[in-house]
């Protein structure tokens, strides 16, 4: 079965759940400018900015697509540590890709500068990538 990538625009308790799985363990540094996992999931949710990535019914990453007219931006991304490095994130990035592309926008890569496996990720798909310092804050409703 294929990893599908789609819009969270209803979700589970289950759904929830997966999603404090995914950001869990992630670095402080990511949830910039939320004050934590909980803060940027409820927020995602809510505006109807988050995408997951979904295999057997369960979330196995998630990031923040920021809509602009012309521009599109992949922030926050982030996959469950029990399965990563199985192509969750270049599925994620690939599909947002894909979305933009239909959409005639550009996609941007948001990552922080002390993260390599996006950098390699960005020149792998050919997506731009904005690297971020880590004063450096991503702006959600931009």
């Amino acid at each position: 079965m294929p990893i599908v990538v789609e819009q969270l625009q209803s979700f589970t308790a289950q759904d929830r759940q997966d999603l404090a799985k995914i950001y869990h363990d992630a670095p402080a540094e990511l949830f910039a400018p939320f004050v934590d996992a909980h803060a940027l999931i409820e927020y995602g949710l809510s505006e109807k900015t988050l995408i997951g990535a979904r295999f057997n019914d369960r979330l196995l990453g998630a990031a923040q697509l920021i809509r602009d007219d012309r521009q599109w931006r992949l922030t926050h991304l982030c996959v469950r540590k029990a399965t990563r490095r199985r192509g969750v994130a270049e599925r994620l990035v690939s599909e947002a890709l894909k979305l933009a592309d239909a959409a005639e926008c550009q996609l941007r890569l948001q990552a922080f500068m002390s993260s390599p496996a996006a950098c390699a990720l960005a020149t792998k798909l050919e997506v731009q990538l904005e690297r971020l310092a880590s004063t450096q804050i991503p702006n959600a409703s931009a």
